[in-house]
Parts: structure tokens; sequence; C-alpha cells
């Protein structure tokens, strides 16, 4: 029998002792695992939803909701800004387009966006069935929207206040599906998209209201950098909550955001600005996890050492026999390092697997969260190799301890 085989057979003659070594192996390897798994994600999709978007204006308040609230749709807007003051602001020469947002309604949970169509290229939606809106009242959905509601075209659904279902419902003002997006992967997949001209109706905000004779308040006039066309009265009365920016040149990135700040009740937020904050954030509570990961792991190198030094003392008569049976010092070495390897790495995969396979049931069980068992980051390699390194540092000094065994004293005791 080679070497191999018998440092399998000696592992699974310890069931239980070999078992305990590998669940906390696995553990410690799968704490740090979905950490990594999970951060990676988070940066995967805050640089996916926020590409192409250089500047998020919003009302005063704080920059990080902001983002939050229009990117990301995880929050509440800190507020409105006026029509009037985003217009002269995207009319600067530093700004190359702009997307205006209403937000505010929900349905059923999931957020209505009011925009432009250019807010679907954003994103490089595509329809996958119907039209773009193009009347007032009509909205596309996202495919997870769609999916999770059973949405089809010609569909009425009616809004709520807010994003919590039960919210005061505009059941008189439905809109109509009239599109269903397909799926990007990106937080448009969860969104109902209409005009920014359908909330502001929703609201009330169109009313009917009494002119002087010659007045010109209901002349239409394009707004070019903002994609709307709108009635004088609308530019002077109307909100929007927030606006994505996009830069004519780099000069833009450094003086247009002091522009915005000292508008009385503009703020300037910058993605990546933010979202760097925000790891800063959370960044601590990642830390500590690793660190409990690290600890578990460290344990399970313990119980592997303590595993085999208590398998060296049962088995010092046998390993006695080997030696004057003709098996050499290196080959008594190398089978407890062996053994010791078996252990680390039969945990180590169990961990790997654990990791992702809770990772994929996440993303199966949530349909805000795109993701699946085969996400794979490269720190994960090196958290395979670090831990078949602690595995086999904790299997030396029994090996030496084998290796350095008095047979014939062993042999006499026995």
């Amino acid at each position: 029998m080679n070497v191999f085989s018998l440092s399998v057979k000696n592992v699974v003659a310890k069931p239980l002792s070999s078992l305990l070594s590998v669940l906390l192996f696995g553990f410690g390897v799968s704490i740090i695992v979905i950490i990594l798994l999970t951060s990676s994600f988070m940066k995967n999709e805050i640089s996916k939803n926020a590409a192409g978007i250089d500047l998020v204006v919003g009302a005063k308040g704080s920059p990080l909701q902001i983002i939050l609230a229009s990117i990301f749709h995880i929050d509440f807007p800190t507020g409105n800004i006026s029509l009037a003051d985003a217009n002269n602001l995207v009319r600067n020469r530093l700004v190359a387009s702009a997307i205006p947002l209403s937000l505010g309604d929900s349905y059923r949970g999931y957020r209505i966006v009011g925009t432009t169509n250019e807010y679907m290229k954003l994103y490089k939606a595509e329809l996958d069935e119907g039209e773009q809106f193009s009347e007032e009242m009509t909205a596309i959905v996202g495919a997870n929207v769609a999916k999770a509601l059973n949405l089809k075209l010609g569909d009425e659904i009616a809004s709520d206040h807010g994003l919590a279902e039960g919210g005061g419902a505009h059941d008189e003002l439905p809109f109509q599906v009239v599109g269903i997006l397909k799926q990007t992967g990106s937080v448009i997949d969860n969104l109902i998209v209409t005009s920014v001209q359908s909330v502001w109706h929703v609201h009330g905000h169109d009313e009917e209201h009494e002119h002087e004779e010659g007045g010109d308040l209901h002349e239409s006039i394009l707004l070019e950098k903002l994609g709307l066309s709108v009635t004088n009265e609308q530019l002077s009365e109307e909100d929007i909550t927030a606006l994505f920016i996009k830069y004519r040149s780099p000069m833009a990135a450094v003086q247009l955001p002091r522009i915005v700040n000292g508008t009385s009740n503009l703020q300037a937020a910058s993605p990546p600005y933010e979202t760097a904050r925000l790891f800063n954030i959370i960044g601590v509570g990642v830390e500590v996890v690793n660190i409990l990961g690290i600890v578990i792991i460290i344990l399970s190198a313990v119980s592997v050492f303590i595993a085999l030094i208590n398998s060296l003392k049962e088995r010092k008569y046998e390993l006695a026999i080997m030696r004057s049976m003709g098996a050499g010092r290196a080959k008594i070495f190398v089978m407890i390092l062996i053994e010791g390897f078996i252990l680390t790495i039969i945990g180590s995969l169990f961990g790997f697997v654990l990791a992702h396979g809770g990772f994929g049931i996440l993303g199966s069980s949530i349909d805000q969260i795109q993701t699946s068992a085969s996400f794979v980051v490269t720190e994960e390699y090196y958290v395979f190799g670090g831990s078949l390194i602690v595995g086999i540092f904790a299997s030396l000094i029994p090996a030496i301890l084998a290796y350095k065994a008095d047979i014939s004293e062993t042999l006499a005791r026995g």
C-alpha cells in the first residue's frame, strides 16, 4: 500500500475527529469567501449602474443619499428641485447632456421613475415586447417587475405614494403597460419607467388654470439638453427629483460641482466619490467579519494539529513497526503531511461549495440581486492557497515528531 492510500485510511479511521477539522476549516473559508463575493459583486453592480453618469444633482442634503435614491433606488430622495433651476444648470457649456428623474411613487414595492427615453440608453436596455412610452400615462416595465408581478402589455397599474404598498393609491389615474424590457442585469430590471409629464399628471401638477388673455403660459418649448417638451407654465411651476449629468470636458469635473453647490437649493453628488465613501463606511464591518473568518481558520488549523498529534500518539507502535519493516523516516514524514493536507483540502473545498451555494441561493430568492453560484473572484485563489499553507503548517510539527521518533524505545515499551 502506498503512502497516499495509508494517509487516506488513517483519516477515515478517525471519522469524528476528521469531520470536526473539516467543518471548522470549511466554515472559516466560507466566511471569507462569501465576504469576497459580496463585496466584489457590490462593486461590480455599483460600477455598472453608475456608468455614464458623471454627476448627480438633487435637492440640498446628503450627497450619498442622493446617489442611493437616484441611481440605486434604495433610499428616499432628499427633495425636489425646480425644473427652471435644472434647465438653467444644464444650459451651462460644461454640460454635454442631462437626464431628468422624477421619483416618489411606486407600484407594489417597485419604484416608478419619470424620465426620458435616454434613461433606457444609459443602461443599454432593449424592449423584449411592446414599444417605448410616448403618450402620457404609458409606461414600460423592467424584466424582474414583469416576472414578479406577472404584468403583460395592456395591463393597468395604479401607483402608490412612497416605496411601500398602502401609501395612498392613484386609482383614478392608472398607467398602461406598453412595453416590457429585456433582462439587463442592472437596476432598471426592477423599475417601472414612464415620462416626467406622466408623473406630473398623476400628482395633479398640470391641472388647468385660468390665465390672462394674451398670456403665453401654454406655449410649448423644447428643453434640448433635458430632452423635454414643456409649456412655459410647467417650466416655471414644475419640479423634478434629480439630474444625471454627463460632462462635456474633464474641466467640468472641477468646476461644475462648485457651481451646483453654490446654488442655494441644489446639491452635487459624484458617484465615484460617494460610492468610495460608502465602501469606507461598510469596510470596517467587512474587516471584522474577515478577521472572524481568519480566526476560525486558525482554530481549524489547531484542530488539525491536535487531531494529528492524538493520532500520532495512538499510532506510535504501528509507525515503529512500519519503520522496522523498512519504511524510512521520510516516508513517515510525508504520510503525516499528506493526512493534514487531505483534511485541509477537503475543508477548503467544503468552504468554497458552502459559500458559492449560499450566494447562488441568495441570487435565486431575491429578484433585485442578479447573481449565481458560478460568480467567481480572483481573490478566491489566494484564499485557497493560503488555507492550504495553513493546513501544511498545522501538519508540520506532528510530521517532524513522527520523523524523529525513536523506534527501538517505542518497540521496547510496546
